[in-house]
């Protein structure tokens, strides 16, 4: 009877059989572990050692070790490869958080021009000044080295990340401000807006910056089986800029809108004049609009002196534009009638603009603001 070596096979639950299922089909894993992932799972259906190897086209020590790796660490850390010993490191920990320290500190602050690290000029300042540190043994480290050392500290002083510090005091209360304006619209968008209530409620913003550009060569329409797309030349002639103005009734979905070159206290007044004369002499409008100087301005109180309780303004926060539902008609327009337009003129930009505000309002979609006002909506009023 020949002899039959026996050998405990590593037990496989559904979901680590699952995970070896799908790193022996996996195109980006390691040729390593997918063999051994084969060689652990013909093992669990019973296979025996010389059959394995005969599959995965391995010698039977290579299965032999796998599987003694498989059942002592588990079939995952089976997987992986054991450390090595290797040369002993000649970086010393203290050497380590000299690197971090001076990673951390801005060229520009210890005598460069550069305002942000690159490996070249890292490795060069460290092995220049890693002995005057005590640290000889950063003498010849190179950029793979410092690369290293800083990854294992997960540290990329190459790199920016922007944060956005929050400067207005009174944000929260700022912010509870405007979200009770977008709660108040909801519940009368939910019942019915009180005809007591005389109340327009508008979302307004300026979308300056609007460029004028002319082609020089005209665009060529698809033409199918040759070029899919419409084809155009990348030359252009540019003849400024153009403001929209633009102020949105919540409760309508009416657009109010003025195209301007600019948009100073006198174009701002400009626009309430425009809403005045919109809206019957005792509705109170009260605009959700954001701190821009022209809204504060002398001449802008000065307009609003001669219109005593027409006009409430309720301002964002600083830093808090995303709070004004203007925001993504302006967005939804930059996506759709924005993209790409070609004009002849300034004046046609103009023209184009309120073409386009007069096809929104031909049929108004009312926005409508979700975040933060839910715990606020009484019971039993259902807001769209």
């Amino acid at each position: 009877m020949p002899f039959q070596r026996t050998r405990p096979s590593p037990e496989l639950d559904s979901k680590t059989r699952a995970y070896l299922e799908s790193l022996v089909s996996s195109r980006t894993a390691s040729v390593a572990e997918v063999r051994r992932a084969q060689i652990v799972l013909l093992a669990a259906d019973g296979v025996g050692v010389s059959e394995i190897a005969r599959r995965v086209n391995v010698s039977r020590p290579a299965v032999d070790r796998c599987l003694s790796k498989a059942v002592q660490l588990g079939p995952r850390e089976g997987l992986k490869d054991l450390p090595r010993s290797g040369r002993p490191g000649t970086i010393t920990d203290e050497a380590k958080a000299w690197l971090v320290s001076v990673a951390c500190l801005k060229p520009k602050d210890i005598g460069y021009s550069f305002e942000l690290w690159t490996l070249d000029l890292l490795s060069k300042h460290v092995i220049a000044h890693c002995e005057a540190a005590g640290h000889p043994c950063l003498k010849r480290a190179g950029r793979g080295t410092i690369q290293r050392l800083l990854s294992a500290e997960e540290l990329k002083p190459h790199r920016i990340s922007y944060y956005l510090e929050r400067r207005d005091p009174d944000f929260d209360v700022k912010m509870a401000q405007v979200l009770l304006i977008y709660q108040q619209v909801a519940l009368a968008q939910a019942r019915g807006q009180d005809p007591k209530e005389l109340v327009a409620y508008l979302s307004y913003d300026e979308k300056p910056g609007i460029q004028a550009i002319e082609n020089l060569a005209p665009d060529l329409p698809p033409v199918p089986g040759e070029h899919p797309c419409v084809s155009r030349d990348h030359q252009y002639r540019r003849h400024g800029t153009v403001t929209l103005m633009a102020g949105i009734d919540l409760l309508t979905g009416r657009v109010h809108a003025m195209a301007q070159d600019r948009h100073r206290s006198r174009e701002f007044v400009a626009f309430l004049s425009m809403l005045d004369r919109a809206y019957p002499a005792d509705f109170k409008l009260r605009v959700v609009l954001d701190n821009h100087s022209a809204h504060v301005s002398k001449e802008t109180r000065a307009y609003l002196d001669t219109k005593p309780n027409r006009f409430e303004f309720i301002f964002t926060p600083t830093h808090g534009s995303w709070l004004n539902l203007i925001e993504m008609f302006f967005a939804k327009m930059a996506r759709t009638m924005l993209r790409g337009i070609r004009v002849a003129s300034k004046q046609e930009l103009k023209d184009r603009l309120l073409q386009f505000i007069r096809e929104v309002n031909q049929a108004p979609v009312p926005f409508r603001w979700h975040y933060g006002i839910e715990p606020v909506v009484p019971d039993g009023a259902e807001v769209a």
